[in-house]
């Protein structure tokens, strides 16, 4: 079976500014699949050449089939898209606005009724159905936009960032969701997101892209697994600071990019059966430790052994892709 989303050597530019670099992905059909990256990575840049929003300078993409360029309009009718800055009506009532958009899709007045309300029941709108969106929270009018991409059953739904802004457990409300629809309905879902757990918790495989180009792309539990070591976090008073990096660095592992300012990191090749050796070398030394954590490895150390620096707190001014 072909690959339900695939590109090759996919190019965007904006005048000299290079948004998308040469990405090459393939997606699964029935698969999650997570597109990992700080902000301004080119993650929305891809994925609204992918849904036709943007058409490609370079390089070709296929979705359910067809080609995005040539058969846009195909494209469309075969997928479902909730991007982050998706703009909904607030005069209109949700029940309305899935009315709308189901006629925007050809169904029939009963269809649209019918279809509207099964939606609605399944992301946890039916008791606000008739009530204006402007009266919404931000976790319902995600949840919304959920049900509206969802309306004409798409082979492929692609969600942009769908959980930015929300508190905790409207989060986690909208991963529910997106797993039941993956496990009842067999939905293809492209998942772009900055957030480490989002990926880790919903994608059966991801890419990791950074300045508009794949780094990493595979299993999340192998990519992990690939970094080897787990990551030896300290923070230890400044005095002592760069001889404990040059001796920790010599004895048991490389350094790697630290999290925040002014902490240290290593890889601890040895792992947990060498911090009583940590400890003593920072005892014998005389360094001061005001915190000292060694974490497994996560998708962050993926991130930053492909590129040398953090995925979590990345700044967004590298932004190479105007909205």
């Amino acid at each position: 079976m072909s690959p339900v989303v695939e590109a090759e050597r996919l190019v965007r530019r904006f005048g000299n500014l290079v948004a998308v670099d040469g990405v090459d992905l393939t997606v699964e059909q029935g698969e999650i699949f997570g597109f990992l990256g700080p902000n301004g990575a080119g993650k929305s840049t891809c994925v609204r050449m992918l849904t036709t929003l943007l058409t490609p300078t370079s390089g070709t993409a296929r979705v359910a089939g067809f080609d995005v360029v040539a058969q846009a309009p195909a494209v469309r009718r075969s997928i479902g898209v909730a991007l982050q800055d998706a703009a909904i009506d607030p005069l209109m009532t949700g029940n309305e606005l899935l009315r709308l958009q189901a006629t925007l899709h050809g169904l029939s007045r009963g269809e649209a009724k019918a279809r509207g309300a099964e939606l609605l029941e399944r992301v946890g709108l039916a008791a606000a159905a008739d009530r204006r969106v402007g009266t919404y929270s931000g976790g319902m009018r995600r949840r919304l936009d959920l049900a509206l991409s969802l309306i004409h059953e798409p082979a492929v739904l692609f969600l942009d960032e769908p959980t930015t802004g929300l508190d905790p457990m409207s989060r986690i409300s909208l991963w529910d969701e997106v797993r039941k629809l993956n496990r009842d309905q067999g939905t293809t879902v492209f998942l772009t997101t900055q957030y480490l757990e989002e990926a880790d918790q919903l994608a059966d495989r991801i890419a990791i892209i950074d300045r508009g180009r794949i780094v990493r792309e595979g299993e999340p539990a192998k990519l992990k697994e690939a970094v080897g070591a787990p990551t030896l976090t300290l923070k230890i008073d400044p005095t002592h600071h760069e001889i404990a990096r040059q001796q920790l660095c010599a004895r048991f592992g490389a350094e790697r990019p630290a999290l925040r300012a002014g902490e240290l990191a290593i890889g601890l090749v040895g792992g947990a059966q060498q911090m009583t050796e940590v400890v003593r070398l920072l005892d014998e030394i005389g360094a001061s430790v005001e915190h000292m954590e060694l974490l497994q490895p996560s998708l962050d150390d993926v991130f930053a052994d492909a590129t040398g620096r953090r995925l979590e707190g990345a700044e967004p001014e590298e932004a190479v892709a105007p909205s």
